[in-house]
């Protein structure tokens, strides 16, 4: 099984760092929506995409997930945020048959982000990290932190 864990640099991307124990163990890459100090398990598995905020830059990110889906052929997308996911789970699932994991942010407690109410209709999984979100996501799976 192949992986592509696509995230925005910051609190994102120490979040689903945080579940390579889940990962690591498959080959898998990294796609981030800005440059980040890669780590050294990092290193020749990341991608840098543009980084955009519900702009323009959103049809540059379809091109470059179909680029880079189209090269690595991940059998999974895993993602805790932000937009970045959105694309790729379009492209993956429209053109590849890729499947995707999607995990609402820590940081919603009440209100789900954006991003999570749309992977919430995109996603073959989705998961949330606090309960006061399952009134908004009925079909969800709530496991608890990640962290």
């Amino acid at each position: 099984m192949k992986i592509c864990i696509v995230s925005s640099a910051g609190g994102h991307l120490d979040e689903v760092r945080a579940l390579r124990p889940a990962y690591s163990e498959f080959d898998h890459f990294y796609v981030v929506n800005q440059a980040v100090q890669p780590t050294p398990d990092m290193q020749d598995k990341l991608y840098i995409i543009s980084h955009s905020e519900r702009d323009l830059l959103f049809f540059v990110n379809l091109v470059e997930a179909w680029k880079i889906l189209r090269k690595e052929r991940p059998d999974v997308l895993l993602s805790t945020g932000a937009g970045a996911i959105v694309p790729f789970a379009i492209v993956g699932r429209l053109f590849f048959g890729t499947k995707s994991i999607f995990v609402e942010s820590l940081t919603r407690v009440t209100v789900p982000s954006l991003t999570a109410r749309i992977m919430y209709r995109l996603a073959d999984r989705f998961f949330y990290q606090n309960e006061q979100l399952r009134p908004h996501f009925p079909h969800g799976q709530y496991e608890g932190s990640v962290l």
